[in-house]
C-alpha cells in the first residue's frame, strides 16, 4: 500500500503571514490536520459565511466536516485557554470531542510559568523580548530542563505532580521578589484540567505514523514564522520552539523521510509583533498605509504590527533553511493602489553588500531596494489569475526568479474564496 505523505505549512517571515485561512483553505484535500509546535500566543483568524473565528490551540482543519485534527507533543498547552477556546467553538456547533485528538507528550503551561515570563521580562527591563506573556519560553524551558509537566500526567497521581511544580516555580518567584496572586487564575486552570480529560489523549506518534502507514495524507501547520525560530530567527527576539519544517518531524515524531511538500507562506510585503530588528520597516505614511489597510493588529494580543516592504534576503534564507517546495502570497490586495512597490534584494552590512542573511540584523544593516511599478487596480474580487494586471504578474515573476520557488497560490482577501490557485507545473 502506499504510504500516506505530511505536507508542511510555515511562515516564512516573523509570524502573522495568513496561515490559518491557507489551512481552511487546503485542508479539503488532507485527512488530518496536526499542530507541531508554540502555544496559545499565536492566533489564526479565519473568517467565512460572515463568522470570524480566532484559534489559538486547536489545528486549523477543525472546521472541515469529520477531519481528525491532532495537537503534537512539541505543542505547549494552557488547559484554561484550551477550554475557552474549545467551548467557543463547540457553541458554534463544531463537535470537537469527537474530531481533536491531543499527544500524551504535549507540555502543560502553568499558572505559574506566566507569572515567570512576567518576572523574567519585568528584570530585563529595556532589553525586554516582547514576549506575549502566556508563560510559553518559561513551559519550554521547563521541558528542556526536563522538569515540566506533560498532558499525559493528568491521568495519574496528578495532584502531587502539579503541587511539586509549582512550589518549584514559587521558590524562584520569591528569590525574584516578584509579587503576583493566581488565586483566580488557577481555579480555572483545574477546571481546565478536567475539560481536557473528556478530549481523546493519544500516544500521537504512534497514531500518525499508523494513519500514514493506511495511505492517508496529514498537513502539518505551524504557528509563528521562520523568522522566529528559536535557532534561526532573529536570537534572541525569537519564540523558545522550531518553527521550521523539521520542527514538524520532533514535534509529531514522524520522520523526514515521510515529508512531501513544504508550503511556505508569506505577504506580498513584510510585518512584525513585539521587539526585534526589523531590517525593512517603515517609521511613515507608507508604513501607516500598509498597516491601515492590512489591518496589521494581532489576532491575540490587538497589538499594533510594524510594517514594511518584502524582504527577499530574509525569505531566501526562510525557503533555504525549511526547503519550501511552493510559496503562497498573502495580501497581493493590500498593495492594490500603491504608484511604486518596494522589495529588498540585498542587505548592505556596514557598507558591504550580501544577499546572505547574516548571524546579526540587529544593527549596521541597510536595505538595498529594487522599485517595481505598482498595479494600481482592485483585484478583491478576482477570481482567476488571467485577471491580473501586468504589473501585478510581473511583481510575481520577479518574486519567483529572486526567490526560485513557484507562487502557487495568491491570496486576494481575508476570505477563503478570495483565493487564486495558479496554474504551475513544478
Amino acid at each position: 500500500m502506499k504510504q500516506g505523505k505530511v505536507d508542511v505549512l510555515l511562515g516564512l517571515q516573523w509570524g502573522d503571514e495568513g496561515k490559518g485561512k491557507v489551512v481552511d483553505v487546503l485542508t479539503p484535500k488532507y485527512d488530518v490536520v496536526a499542530r507541531f509546535q508554540g502555544g496559545p500566543n499565536a492566533g489564526h483568524t479565519l473568517e467565512f459565511n460572515g463568522e470570524k473565528y480566532v484559534l489559538r490551540s486547536i489545528p486549523s482543519g477543525i472546521f472541515q466536516g469529520g477531519k481528525v485534527n491532532i495537537i503534537g507533543n512539541g505543542v505547549v498547552l494552557a488547559p484554561d485557554l484550551f477550554m475557552e477556546e474549545a467551548k467557543a467553538l463547540e457553541a458554534s456547533g463544531h463537535p470537537l470531542k469527537e474530531r481533536l485528538h491531543i499527544s500524551k507528550k504535549a507540555h502543560l503551561i502553568m499558572p505559574t510559568h506566566r507569572v515567570l515570563d512576567a518576572a523574567y521580562e519585568a528584570q530585563k527591563g529595556k532589553n525586554k523580548v516582547g514576549t506575549t506573556g502566556k508563560g510559553i519560553g518559561p513551559t519550554y524551558t521547563d521541558k528542556v530542563s526536563r522538569t515540566g509537566l506533560r498532558v499525559g500526567d493528568i491521568l495519574e497521581n496528578f495532584p502531587e505532580k502539579y503541587a511539586a511544580a509549582k512550589a518549584r516555580h514559587e521558590a524562584i518567584l520569591k528569590s525574584l521578589n516578584f509579587d503576583y496572586d493566581i488565586t483566580e487564575v488557577e481555579k480555572k486552570w483545574l477546571e481546565g484540567i478536567e475539560y481536557l480529560r473528556q478530549f481523546p489523549i493519544v500516544d500521537s506518534e504512534h497514531e500518525i505514523n499508523q494513519i500514514l502507514r493506511s495511505g492517508k495524507s496529514v498537513l502539518c501547520e505551524g504557528a509563528q514564522g521562520t523568522m522566529l525560530d528559536v535557532d534561526f530567527g532573529s536570537y534572541p527576539f525569537v519564540t523558545s520552539s522550531n518553527t521550521i519544517c523539521a520542527g514538524a518531524c520532533t514535534g509529531l515524531g514522524i520522520g523526514p523521510n515521510k515529508i512531501g511538500e513544504v508550503f511556505g507562506i508569506m505577504k506580498a510585503y513584510c510585518t512584525r509583533v513585539g521587539a526585534g530588528p526589523f531590517p525593512t520597516e517603515l517609521f511613515d505614511e507608507t508604513g501607516k498605509k500598509i498597516r491601515d489597510l492590512g489591518h496589521e493588529y494581532g489576532a491575540v494580543t490587538g497589538r499594533e504590527r510594524r510594517c514594511g516592504w518584502i524582504d527577499l534576503v530574509a525569505l531566501r534564507y526562510s525557503i533555504m533553511v525549511n526547503g519550501v517546495t511552493q510559496l503562497i502570497m498573502m495580501k497581493s490586495d493590500v498593495l492594490d493602489g500603491f504608484d511604486t512597490i518596494k522589495a529588498c534584494t540585498s542587505y548592505k552590512v556596514n557598507g558591504v553588500e550580501t544577499r546572505d542573511f547574516p548571524y546579526n540584523i540587529e544593527e549596521g544593516i541597510e536595505p538595498v531596494y529594487q522599485e517595481l511599478p505598482g498595479w494600481k487596480t482592485d483585484m478583491t474580487k478576482f477570481t482567476c489569475e488571467c485577471q491580473f494586471p501586468k504589473q501585478f504578474s510581473d511583481y510575481i515573476k520577479f518574486l519567483e526568479k529572486e526567490l526560485e520557488t513557484p507562487i502557487t497560490i495568491i491570496s486576494i482577501g481575508p476570505d477563503r474564496e478570495q483565493t487564486i490557485v495558479r496554474d504551475i507545473k513544478h
